[in-house]
């Protein structure tokens, strides 16, 4: 009897064990309906794998993160991505990196990750950089994390947080992010709010933002910049 008791307990165990460690991958696309077809593309996180046999080193290498990105544009900013759309290489790797550049006073927008946690280091100019924490308590509002960051300095912005950086200075500024995804994703809150494709209802808004329904209709009738 004793002998059977433990066998069970050892059971049991390894089957808690085994269900502690059973979870969903995180998704690396925003949407991935499911299809009944067999003759479909199979695709993981959004991409196939090349049959290893063909890989070559130029999988693996991107140049051209030491030229300034464009900002002349109405937020005075640009960012240039490497992830796994255009380094294939970086696929199931988890990882991603971008240079932002600012002209002065050039702001890259309130916008999230939905998908990786950001770490910026500033090379050239000063920036004021911050994030917003999620879900306050009752009759509390959103926390603010900032910080005025200078060369050599580096910031964390969690991962799904809303977060910016804002030139303070009068020259031009550089820094690179290193993201902990291969395709964190970003979602610009203004361009989504108010340059989604079909608009949102403006009641939706006007109410959610407690104005003006002519203030909401304007905001929707701007060209809202990408400067991704």
């Amino acid at each position: 009897m004793a002998l059977r008791t433990l066998v069970l307990t050892i059971a049991i165990m390894a089957l808690l064990s085994s269900m502690s460690h059973a979870f969903d991958p995180s998704p690396l696309q925003d949407i991935c309906v499911a299809v009944d077809d067999s003759m479909a593309a199979v695709f993981v996180n959004g991409k196939i794998c090349k049959d290893p046999k063909q890989v070559m080193a130029n999988d693996f290498f991107k140049s051209g993160l030491n030229i300034p990105g464009n900002t002349s544009n109405q937020l005075g900013s640009a960012v240039t991505a490497v992830n796994v759309g255009n380094l294939p290489g970086l696929n199931t790797l988890g990882i991603s990196l971008a240079r932002i550049d600012y002209a002065p006073y050039g702001l890259n927008p309130p916008h999230t990750h939905p998908r990786g946690t950001e770490i910026l280091a500033v090379l050239e100019g000063t920036l004021y950089v911050g994030f917003v924490l999620s879900n306050p308590g009752p009759n509390m509002k959103n926390k603010l994390f900032t910080k005025i960051l200078n060369p050599g300095d580096v910031f964390v912005f969690p991962i799904g947080l809303i977060h910016f950086q804002f030139n303070v200075g009068k020259t031009n500024a550089v820094a690179f992010a290193g993201l902990s995804s291969q395709n964190p994703g970003v979602i610009t809150i203004a361009n989504a709010v108010f340059g989604s494709d079909p608009p949102i209802n403006p009641d939706v808004l006007t109410k959610a933002f407690q104005v003006d329904k002519k203030v909401v209709e304007y905001l929707q009738s701007q060209f809202w910049w990408d400067n991704n």
